[in-house]
């Protein structure tokens, strides 16, 4: 987590929301990003879902089965749904996302067993410095 909250706070710095993700296997980082929207034009750039996509090319293959993903903010929808088809085995976040939290706070994709893959979510790990960035964030942009 320590990592994903330098990627959040470089992110911040860089006039993105402030979210890092890295993506580990076998305790080892594979892939580490933070949001990219802002500067790419890409609605898609979320942190979560560009770790996802440079952990399976460093892997060669889509499945991330024996990987965890730890982020700074719980995944929303879409990351949720890019974390089920990558078939993540673990993942970590710090802050919950009230507005858009689909792993646990309004949805919880993880763990619907009527999807063929479930994940383990550990929330709320250093869940104060990640809503201290996000909530910092958007008090200079008001």
């Amino acid at each position: 987590m320590v990592q994903a909250l330098a990627l959040a706070r470089r992110a911040g710095e860089q006039g993105e929301v402030p979210v890092g993700a890295v993506v580990l296997l076998d305790g080892h980082v594979i892939a580490a990003r933070h949001n990219e929207r802002e500067s790419s034009a890409d609605p898609t750039a979320h942190a979560e879902v560009l770790a996802l996509r440079d952990a399976a090319e460093a892997l060669g293959q889509w499945r991330l089965r024996e990987a965890t993903l730890v982020v700074t903010l719980e995944p929303c929808l879409m990351c949720a749904g890019a974390i089920w088809a990558a078939q993540v085995a673990k993942v970590v976040f710090g802050a919950p996302d009230i507005k858009a939290g689909a792993m646990g706070s309004l949805y919880n994709l993880a763990v619907d067993t009527r999807l063929n893959h479930q994940s383990e979510v550990v929330a709320g790990i250093q869940a104060k410095e990640a809503a201290d960035l996000m909530s910092a964030f958007f008090v200079e942009r008001r």
